[in-house]
């Protein structure tokens, strides 16, 4: 079909056809049609618990022809014991508006009430839902709207709220084609990739854990500088043998969904590394345990055995993390709007928002508040559902890994 032969003044038939998914009904419907010449503008199928709705757009046949098109193509979905229904109409659909977003909603679980409230409140913006797939039923639901008609940033400032009232996590991400390009995904340690503040577990091994407790908690709220919050605390270990090292390696937890989350992404071609304002000797051990291709931290001064209470090298703090995102985007080959950051503390804010994406993991108040999006659930692959990343896809990769 020519351009103009799409044009609105066009008559088209709109084919419904629902019922009971099986084998070759797809197939079927178009043999059916190809006996009228008629070309295909548009196809849309969704399969929700075995039963199919099939939408074919297509143009109407030459003159004579649509009573007994109509005719057979109702006969046909008979036979197959479904239902069929044909609207005539003109044209294609209706242009897409201005300002295109991917809007993700995960929630445990996803209620009616939350979904309602969510749509409202897109249409309130002046935005249309244009479709609405699911990404994922477990760990949580994840479902993505496809939004046009309003601008993404806008669209985030009206859900946030929204978000916050029904206990659900919302994204906005802006449509393009950099949303399935290669990125470069950068995450912080403490709290994040793994469950504990591992200068906590130093301090456990010294008998200071109390101590270098309060001053983490009041440093990652925002309340201290982190810079010398990091230099009081590690003046606490000082004199602590360096065979601690390996104990604290060991006592490592990871986030329950780390291994997913990196594997995944690894698969998809992503670059991943991590940021810490914690210390090199557990992350280069994770960078080599997980298969990271960035990692940075602060360095532990260790000298004749022991840990001198100090750090050398280039301090990790804020505005540190913000400055290896943009080297690693640079080593990757990765524009900084195709980045993804995600952490939990304010001295992670800086990256957060330097990113093309960030992301609040479970994150202190002020935290949420500041960054692109907020996920509040325990999982940190669910990270993958606001790249647009399905579950399906997850679990083909692990499937490929055991091969």
């Amino acid at each position: 079909m020519s351009a103009s032969q799409t044009s609105s003044d066009v008559p088209t038939l709109l084919v419904k056809i629902f019922g009971k998914d099986r084998p070759g009904i797809t197939a079927g419907l178009f043999d059916t049609l190809a006996a009228y010449s008629v070309d295909v503008v548009d196809i849309e199928q969704v399969v929700t618990r075995g039963r199919i709705v099939l939408c074919a757009l297509v143009t109407v046949p030459p003159a004579g022809q649509e009573g007994d098109l109509r005719a057979t193509v109702h006969g046909w979905a008979e036979s197959m014991k479904m239902q069929a229904e044909i609207i005539s109409g003109l044209g294609d659909n209706r242009p897409r508006g201005l300002g295109r977003s991917h809007v993700t909603v995960l929630g445990h679980p996803l209620t009616a009430e939350s979904t309602a409230r969510i749509a409202a409140r897109i249409t309130a913006t002046g935005g249309n839902i244009d479709r609405i797939f699911r990404l994922a039923k477990y760990p949580v639901t994840a479902v993505e709207f496809a939004v046009s008609g309003t601008e993404p940033e806008r669209l985030r400032t009206a859900l946030v709220t929204e978000s916050v009232a029904l206990g659900v996590d919302v994204a906005v991400v802006a449509a393009g084609l950099h949303r399935r390009a290669q990125r470069l995904v950068v995450m912080d340690v403490d709290s994040t990739l793994i469950q504990d503040e591992v200068i906590e577990l130093f301090a456990a091994h010294a008998g200071c854990e109390k101590e270098v407790a309060e001053v983490t908690a009041a440093a990652m709220r925002g309340e201290l500088d982190f810079e010398q919050s990091l230099h009081a605390r590690v003046a606490l270990l000082e004199g602590l043998d360096a065979s601690v090292v390996d104990k604290v390696r060991s006592e490592v937890r990871l986030t329950p969904g780390a291994r997913t989350l990196i594997r995944t992404l690894k698969r998809l071609g992503f670059q991943v590394g991590v940021v810490s304002g914690g210390f090199t000797q557990v992350t280069d051990d994770l960078k080599d345990r997980l298969g990271l291709d960035f990692a940075q931290a602060n360095t532990l001064e260790i000298v004749d055995g022991k840990l001198t209470g100090r750090v050398v090298g280039e301090i990790v703090d804020r505005a540190g993390k913000a400055r290896l995102l943009r080297r690693f985007a640079a080593e990757a080959g990765v524009p900084l709007a195709q980045t993804v950051a995600i952490g939990d503390g304010a001295n992670d804010l800086d990256m957060l928002n330097a990113a093309g994406l960030g992301v609040a993991f479970n994150a202190k108040p002020v935290v949420r508040e500041a960054a692109h999006t907020a996920v509040n659930f325990p999982f940190l692959d669910t990270v993958l559902y606001l790249l647009g990343v399905t579950r399906e896809e997850v679990e083909a990769a692990d499937t490929h890994d055991e091969e």
